[in-house]
């Protein structure tokens, strides 16, 4: 199966699909789209309004990965469900901690 991020030089874009006012905070696995692009799926507690959602979104996978928060920003997607996050820092480890969560 195709990975959910791309690798660029001093970050990852991953692709997520987040379903907020979920009954709990998790990352849940890949998902593939009718287009056949791959999203790691994950679900907030939060609302999707003022950017409540997006905010745990941000936590929930800095706290997953082990990154800071501001090393995660929304670059496109920001009211959809469908989204491409930055993540900054080394892009091999970054794959390897994505990985990791994917593989269950």
């Amino acid at each position: 199966m195709r990975r959910p991020y791309k690798r660029q030089e001093d970050h990852l874009r991953l692709a997520i699909r987040l379903t907020p006012n979920a009954g709990r905070d998790a990352l849940e696995g890949l998902e593939e789209n009718a287009d056949g692009e791959v999203y790691l799926r994950a679900r907030v507690t939060s609302v999707p309004e003022k950017g409540k959602a997006n905010k745990a979104l941000i936590a929930l996978l800095a706290k997953t990965l082990g990154v800071s928060k501001s090393s995660i920003s929304i670059v496109s997607g920001e009211t959809a469900r469908q989204k491409i996050l930055r993540i900054d820092g080394d892009p091999e480890d970054l794959e390897k901690r994505i990985d990791g969560l994917s593989a269950g």
